[in-house]
């Protein structure tokens, strides 16, 4: 089949290609797992070549299975924000990537602030503060810790922009990934010239700025033979792979929320201007369409479900190796059997802390109103529903910044199961959409990007006309809508009268 889209997913310890045709329909999937080196507990790496080793084992799979890549004509990403690849004046990488959860510029982000303050970096780059984790005080980092090596640095690239020049030999990036590096103007689509001088960084180090979905070029002869597929294939720029996400469910446009429960929960809120949060907790990133905007925040989501599974449901993981039932389709039979509001027993799902609009990152888990009456099955629903209060917070702050919400498209994992899905729709009230491609949005949103770039379609709204397709959906049930809306006042009530607790708990560890 000729004119095939191939849409790739950088994760953090994965990599997922899929290959689709123009209507959307996938050809072909593939995923190769990566280990990420951790030489400390807040140093987190990985080789810069496990990532393109990891896209040609990828198209290996997907020959396998009977697919011509070679009919591979136009690529896209979806790319994990924030990690960063350093490299010399010949493209060649100097150290490890640094993935986007390492932490170990905590001091340098204590400088940023100082210098720079929350409020203005809120005001300038769209985030709620200066973190450790974001690639501004990486930078300033190395710059302090591997002075030898900072002084070889020409190209300092994100990682979509590290993979982009291997297949084309160009610096390029874009705006959805430039957004949390905090040395991008997300007012001016353009360079922060005074944070780069406060990092020591000359811009010609920076690659050129693109829209997402832009054709780069053409891709190498010696890339396109390493990997299998047309050298004639266009290479695209992507996006960050939450809003890549977003296009794959047909969030595209004002009015539709989006949230992904993997190991987090993501949500994602596009609109069309710059809107900021009075409250400064919700940060606000530059989408993939251009000059458009999303309210994007993730917080602890379907790993506490795990964590629940791993340490209390012993019987469900023995019968999935025993029947080959999934452990967690057993788990939704139990919590199908509790009514609405798990009679009484809410959670607090935050193993991790908590992120916006509730930001406390000394917030722990907790389970609250537990009786005689309560079983396994209640503590089940209680997690499930305790994401969907936390998507209904998220609702509500983003309804006090004037945007309005008609609609919620589900993805990632927590998408798989029914249960979970009418949960969520009855505690929102909002009308809930599971897609055909709800496990391959990442891939699907990068495609979709890439066909719009080399003219397959007219625009991204065209193209998800074209390739995104209704699987179900989920109407609330008024009767336990008004049931939750009772738990979710007490859900925020517990919240806030134990932020004092976790704040003391904190200054007791120090």
């Amino acid at each position: 089949m000729a004119g095939l889209i191939l849409g790739i997913d950088i994760g953090t310890t994965s990599l997922k290609t899929a290959v689709f045709d123009q209507k959307g329909s996938k050809q072909a999937d593939a995923v190769v797992e990566y280990s990420l080196i951790t030489p400390n507990t807040t140093w987190v790496e990985a080789p810069c070549g496990v990532y393109m080793d990891s896209i040609r084992k990828c198209l290996e799979i997907v020959r396998q299975k009977n697919v011509d890549t070679r009919q591979v004509d136009t690529v896209g990403f979806s790319v994990q924000g924030e990690t960063l690849c350093l490299t010399d004046e010949n493209g060649e990488p100097l150290r490890n990537a640094i993935v986007w959860m390492d932490n170990r510029a905590g001091e340098q982000a204590e400088a940023l602030r100082a210098a720079f303050g929350d409020e203005l970096c809120y005001e300038v780059t769209g985030q709620v503060s200066f973190e450790a984790c974001w690639p501004a005080a990486k930078l300033l980092w190395v710059r302090e810790n591997e002075p030898e090596l900072w002084q070889k640095v020409r190209h300092i690239l994100l990682l979509e922009d590290y993979v982009i020049y291997q297949l084309t030999g160009k610096y390029v990036s874009e705006g959805s990934l430039l957004t949390s590096t905090e040395y991008w103007d997300i007012r001016t689509k353009k360079y922060w010239p005074e944070m780069l001088a406060y990092l020591g960084i000359d811009e010609e180090y920076l690659p050129e700025i693109r829209e997402s979905g832009e054709l780069v070029g053409t891709i190498l002869p010696e890339m396109a033979e390493a990997l299998g597929i047309s050298p004639d294939a266009k290479i695209c720029t992507g996006c960050l792979d939450q809003a890549a996400g977003a296009i794959g469910v047909g969030n595209v446009k004002p009015g539709i929320f989006s949230e992904n429960i993997g190991a987090a929960l993501a949500i994602c809120v596009p609109t069309s201007k710059l809107t900021y949060d009075k409250s400064r907790q919700m940060p606000v990133h530059y989408f993939a369409i251009p000059d458009t905007y999303m309210m994007h925040t993730f917080t602890t989501g379907g790993m506490c479900l795990r964590w629940f599974r791993d340490g209390f449901c012993k019987e469900e993981i023995q019968m999935q190796e025993v029947s080959g039932l999934d452990s967690y389709y057993l788990m939704d039979l139990e919590a199908d059997r509790i009514p609405a509001g798990s009679d009484g027993l809410i959670a607090l799902p935050h193993l991790q802390g908590s992120m916006a609009p509730d930001v406390n990152l000394n917030a722990k888990a907790v389970f609250y109103g537990a009786t005689l009456k309560h079983t396994k099955a209640h503590f089940i629903r209680s997690i499930m529903e305790s994401l969907g209060y936390i998507i209904c917070r998220n609702l509500e702050s983003i309804g006090a910044m004037g945007l309005e919400v008609k609609q919620i498209r589900t993805m990632g994992g927590g998408s798989k199961s029914g249960i979970w899905n009418q949960i969520k729709a009855d505690i929102t009230g909002k009308t809930l959409y599971l897609t055909q491609s709800s496990q391959d949005t990442a891939c699907l949103g990068a495609a979709i990007l890439a066909g719009v770039a080399t003219g397959k379609f007219e625009s991204i709204e065209a193209a998800s006309e074209s390739m995104v397709q209704i699987k179900k959906v989920y109407e609330p049930d008024p009767e336990k809508h008004a049931i939750y809306m009772r738990q979710y006042r007490k859900f925020k009530m517990l919240f806030e009268a134990l932020e004092p607790l976790y704040n003391f708990d904190a200054k007791d560890s120090q």
